[in-house]
């Protein structure tokens, strides 16, 4: 079969087993392969050894990848994704600062979003603040989201921030809010005093990110481990409510 018949056919596979063995397929052609082709059945592979847990394999893929790929930026954004997978943040930060030195207009904001976000639960308070003010600056549709979560982490570091109340209402009428959204609107509830909506946001949350790819799990495990612990904290409290 030709390399882009394979291509086609692991974009399609239905389990992360057919995924690797189609794009192996592709690749081992060699000389029958464009550059742009070749990209993308390492993208492919590098997909199904995320979704497999295969992190260290995954982390070679996406370094193979960076080589070749015109998508620079994506191509780090990968490699992060594959150190977090690996529990090493501070690698995967400096893939995140270059996918935002590499990355075009249109991708600015969200590659400074998810460095903000990583750095955040890394410790790196004043660096997370810096990535999502620049989020904020560059950002359109998602805007509510970077705003409520440069909110939040102002509050964690002491700082002065927005009205919370505002950036709650505008982030639940936002399709940001949603996904990604309800974990903070979660963290913007909780810090309100709204835990019964707190509760049900961060529950709705891990219940999601938990339940499906295995790539967005491993990305969000930071989250849902600081979703984890509010939650416990929220039960406990309903308990000792009378």
């Amino acid at each position: 079969m030709a390399p882009e018949d394979l291509l086609q056919k692991a974009t399609l596979a239905k389990t992360a087993g057919m995924r690797a063995k189609y794009a192996r397929r592709g690749l081992a052609q060699g000389s029958d392969l464009d550059p742009g082709t070749q990209s993308m059945l390492l993208r492919q592979l590098y997909l199904s050894l995320m979704e497999r847990r295969c992190f260290d394999e995954a982390r070679e893929v996406a370094l193979e990848a960076l080589a070749s790929s015109e998508l620079v930026d994506v191509a780090h954004q990968d490699v992060a994704r594959a150190c977090l997978g690996q529990k090493q943040p501070e690698a995967a930060l400096r893939h995140l600062r270059l996918a935002g030195r590499f990355a075009p207009g249109s991708r600015l904001a969200f590659h400074a979003w998810t460095r903000g976000t990583v750095a955040f639960l890394a410790g790196h308070c004043d660096e997370a603040e810096l990535a999502l003010e620049r989020a904020v600056r560059w950002g359109t549709r998602d805007k509510p989201l970077y705003r409520a979560q440069l909110a939040l982490i102002q509050l964690e570091s002491g700082r002065d921030t927005e009205d919370l109340e505002a950036l709650r209402y505008d982030l639940e009428g936002a399709p940001c809010g949603q996904g990604y959204g309800q974990y903070v609107l979660g963290e913007l509830a909780y810090r309100l005093g709204d835990y019964d909506a707190a509760l049900a946001s961060l529950s709705g949350f891990v219940a999601r990110t938990t339940s499906g790819r295995v790539a967005l799990a491993v990305a969000l495990r930071g989250e849902v481990t600081r979703a984890r612990r509010l939650i416990a904290e929220l039960r406990r409290r309903k308990r000792r409510t009378p």
